[in-house]
């Protein structure tokens, strides 16, 4: 099912989030003051506004409050970045999510309540695009270019069935390394391993595949 989100600032982490998000069939508001950055992505996503996020009627006024997340994807500036943080939380936003330049910067977004708070890394914006839209994906840590390891919470019709029924390599791709069951992980395991419920999933992908495994798995 679509979800809504609003992306604050584009720059190149903001540009790829909000691309990348509005591929996946979301509905995205991108917003940022540079007309130049606004008319970049006017055609990518389902609304680009030109606005001073810093100013709360604004934010008020685009019914950012109504949307199920926002992304604070400002890197330039911290000191806006943490006032449309702490903005976004006031005004009733369901999940903020905002980047942080450093650990002094991430340390002040939690005390002000952000509910992620992602650090900056190359090219990341289409991997947490990715973590924020899938139902089944706990994380996702990009291995390379090509491929990611990503823990996957069990659908329950895979609840008390064993690795060879479930078939997730024939099925979908992708290669088991280890069950997550509570505090002990199973390394390696075997095909005829239960799967649990509560249990996680650590898999290796391709990352081309990332967009659609989740509906998949879901299926």
């Amino acid at each position: 099912m679509p979800k809504q989100f609003a992306v604050i600032g584009l720059g190149r982490f903001g540009i790829s989030v909000a691309t990348t998000l509005s591929e996946l069939g979301h509905d995205v508001i991108a917003i940022d003051n540079s007309e130049a950055a606004v008319k970049a992505v006017a055609n990518l996503v389902t609304q680009a506004v030109q606005a001073d996020a810093r100013d709360e009627q604004t934010l008020r006024a685009l019914g950012l409050r109504n949307l199920d997340m926002a992304v604070v994807a400002i890197g330039d500036d911290i000191q806006a970045n943490i006032l449309i943080t702490q903005m976004l939380k006031e005004i009733g936003v369901k999940k903020v999510i905002s980047k942080a330049m450093n650990p002094v910067h991430a340390k002040v977004l939690k005390n002000i309540g952000a509910d992620k708070v992602i650090s900056p890394e190359k090219d990341m914006g289409v991997r947490v695009a990715h973590n924020l839209v899938s139902f089944h994906f706990e994380d996702c840590i990009e291995l390379s270019n090509d491929y990611s390891m990503i823990e996957i919470k069990i659908p329950a019709k895979y609840v008390n069935k064993t690795l060879r029924q479930i078939q997730m390599g024939a099925k979908y791709g992708i290669n088991v390394m280890a069950i997550k069951k509570g505090d002990e992980v199973i390394v390696s395991p075997g095909a005829d391993e239960v799967i649990e419920e509560g249990d996680l999933l650590i898999v290796i992908s391709e990352n081309k595949a990332l967009a659609h495994l989740s509906k998949k798995i879901c299926d």
